[in-house]
C-alpha cells in the first residue's frame, strides 16, 4: 500500500516543493489523521516512509499505536525540482518561456534546472520497489509514504508507461494506492483513495 501525504501549505499554494522539506499544514494533519483512522484495522509487515517531514508524519499518523518501526528511505523522496522548488508553475513558465505550452504535470517532459529527471525518478522507484521485495516474505504487506511524482513513477515501474499514462490519475493529498506484486508481474487493486475526513 503506497500514501500520499497529507496536504502542505505549498500544495495548496500551488509551489513545487521537491526536496524542500515542507511540513504538513493543519489541514494536512486532519488528512494524515483520517489516514490513520481508516486503515487502522490493516495489517503492516514493514512501513517505510520518504524522509521528508510532510510524508514522514504521514506515516507517523498511520503506524500510531502498532508494534512497528517506521523506517527512512531517501529513495522515496518526491522528484528533486532543483532552482524550481517554491515557484508556481505560472512562475516557473515565467523565468522558462519555453515552457508556455508544457503541462505542470507531465514531468517527462520537461528538466528542471537543477533537479532529476522523471527516468531518474523511475530508476530510483525500481531500486527501492526492488529492495522492498528482497526483504519482505512472499504474501508480506508494506507500507510506504511517499510523493505524487514517486506514485506516477511507481506505476510507470509496475504497468509500463502507456498503461499508466492511460490511467491520467492526479494523486490527491492523502491517497491510498493498492498494489499487488508478484512473480508474474503487478496490478493496481485500488488508486487513489482517500478517507471522507481526508478529502477536504
Amino acid at each position: 500500500m503506497v500514501v500520499r501525504h497529507g496536504r502542505t501549505a505549498w500544495n495548496a499554494d500551488g509551489r513545487f516543493q521537491g526536496h524542500t522539506d515542507v511540513p504538513l499544514d493543519e489541514t494536512g494533519r486532519r488528512q494524515a489523521a483520517a489516514l490513520g483512522a481508516l486503515l487502522a484495522a490493516e495489517r503492516f509487515d514493514a512501513a517505510v516512509a520518504s524522509d521528508l517531514a510532510r510524508a514522514w508524519e504521514t506515516a507517523e499518523a498511520i503506524v500510531a499505536g502498532r508494534d512497528l518501526a517506521l523506517e527512512a528511505d531517501v529513495r522515496w523522496r518526491e522528484m528533486r525540482f532543483g532552482a524550481w522548488e517554491g515557484l508556481t508553475w505560472p512562475e516557473i513558465v515565467e523565468r522558462n518561456p519555453a515552457l508556455a505550452d508544457a503541462s505542470s504535470v507531465a514531468p517527462k517532459f520537461y528538466t528542471p534546472d537543477g533537479g532529476e529527471t522523471f527516468e531518474d525518478v523511475c530508476a530510483r522507484i525500481g531500486v527501492a520497489v526492488a529492495a522492498l521485495d528482497a526483504r519482505v516474505p512472499d504474501g508480506g504487506r508494506v507500507l510506504v509514504a511517499t510523493h505524487a511524482g514517486p506514485l506516477h513513477a511507481l506505476l510507470r515501474v509496475v504497468l509500463g508507461e502507456s498503461e499508466a499514462a492511460a490511467l491520467g490519475v492526479r494523486f490527491s493529498p492523502a491517497s491510498v494506492t493498492r498494489f499487488a506484486l508478484g512473480p508474474a508481474g503487478g496490478r493496481v487493486v485500488e488508486l487513489n483513495a482517500t478517507a471522507p475526513e481526508a478529502a477536504s
